[in-house]
């Protein structure tokens, strides 16, 4: 039998209840690890633990808004109350297709919209990050994965909010690598591709599909992304095999930006 790579690892995963988020979580789970489901949304961050619960995972789902201080040092704390530590966190909490977000020139874009978008995608994962700091930090050991975006590599229009949120995302990891390396923390990022990882019940699920489509042609791999092509890159972020990486940044797009 393949040994877990994530055994008795304590892992959150924001924005965790659904699509990419759901696929992480379960994943993990499958390799050992305990997950925190940490998602604005409890009642399906609820079924994502319930999934989890069925399959013998040990599972903790939180209501956690990533933008507001007070509820990302809640995650961390209920997190050690429950678990006694914190290994892994997963910044994957974003506006874009679950909490919607405006598609327009940056120049029709409200400024009211632009800090929602930042709030989340940018100064979320910040926040997640200070908040599990301080418990990664005594216990010397800590993976941080951040989730941005292929869209930084390749200039998306009428998303100038999301695009910039990502790149801002990539630049973090960077950053907080040199930082947080004296502490044995390593700090990743993963660029997803546009991927399917949502409900087909969405009401714009058939919009999105045939997006998905178009992008095919363009890829090296010439496929739809699915939510399960990203969660390797995401174990191996999180697991031993991984030790001696640190602000890097995976692209997984099927090479649609080869750079």
């Amino acid at each position: 039998m393949t040994p877990k790579r994530l055994k008795d690892k304590v892992a959150i995963v924001t924005g965790g209840a659904q699509g990419i988020g759901r696929a992480y979580c379960l994943n993990m789970a499958l390799e050992g690890a305990k997950i925190v489901v940490a998602d604005v949304n409890l009642e399906a961050a609820k079924k994502t633990a319930t999934e989890i619960q069925k399959k013998g995972g040990e599972v903790l789902a939180l209501k956690t808004d990533v933008s507001n201080v007070a509820s990302t040092e809640a995650m961390a704390r209920e997190t050690m109350e429950r678990f006694g530590r914190i290994d892994i966190l997963v910044n994957n909490a974003a506006v874009f297709e679950r909490v919607k977000m405006v598609r327009a020139p940056f120049w029709e874009v409200d400024v009211a919209e632009w800090d929602r978008v930042m709030a989340v995608n940018l100064k979320g994962a910040f926040l997640c990050c200070r908040a599990v700091f301080p418990y990664m930090r005594a216990q010397n050991l800590g993976k941080i994965i951040n989730i941005s975006s292929g869209t930084f590599f390749v200039g998306s229009p009428n998303q100038l909010a999301y695009v910039a949120s990502k790149g801002g995302i990539i630049g973090m990891t960077r950053s907080m690598a040199r930082e947080l390396g004296d502490f044995g923390i390593n700090v990743n990022c993963i660029a997803p591709g546009a991927t399917q990882g949502y409900d087909p019940g969405d009401a714009d699920f058939e919009r999105r599909e045939k997006s998905l489509e178009q992008l095919v042609s363009r890829r090296a791999l010439k496929r739809i992304e699915h939510a399960e092509d990203l969660v390797g890159a995401a174990i191996f972020l999180a697991s031993l095999d991984s030790d001696f990486i640190t602000g890097q940044t995976i692209v997984v797009d099927g090479g649609e930006a080869v750079h």
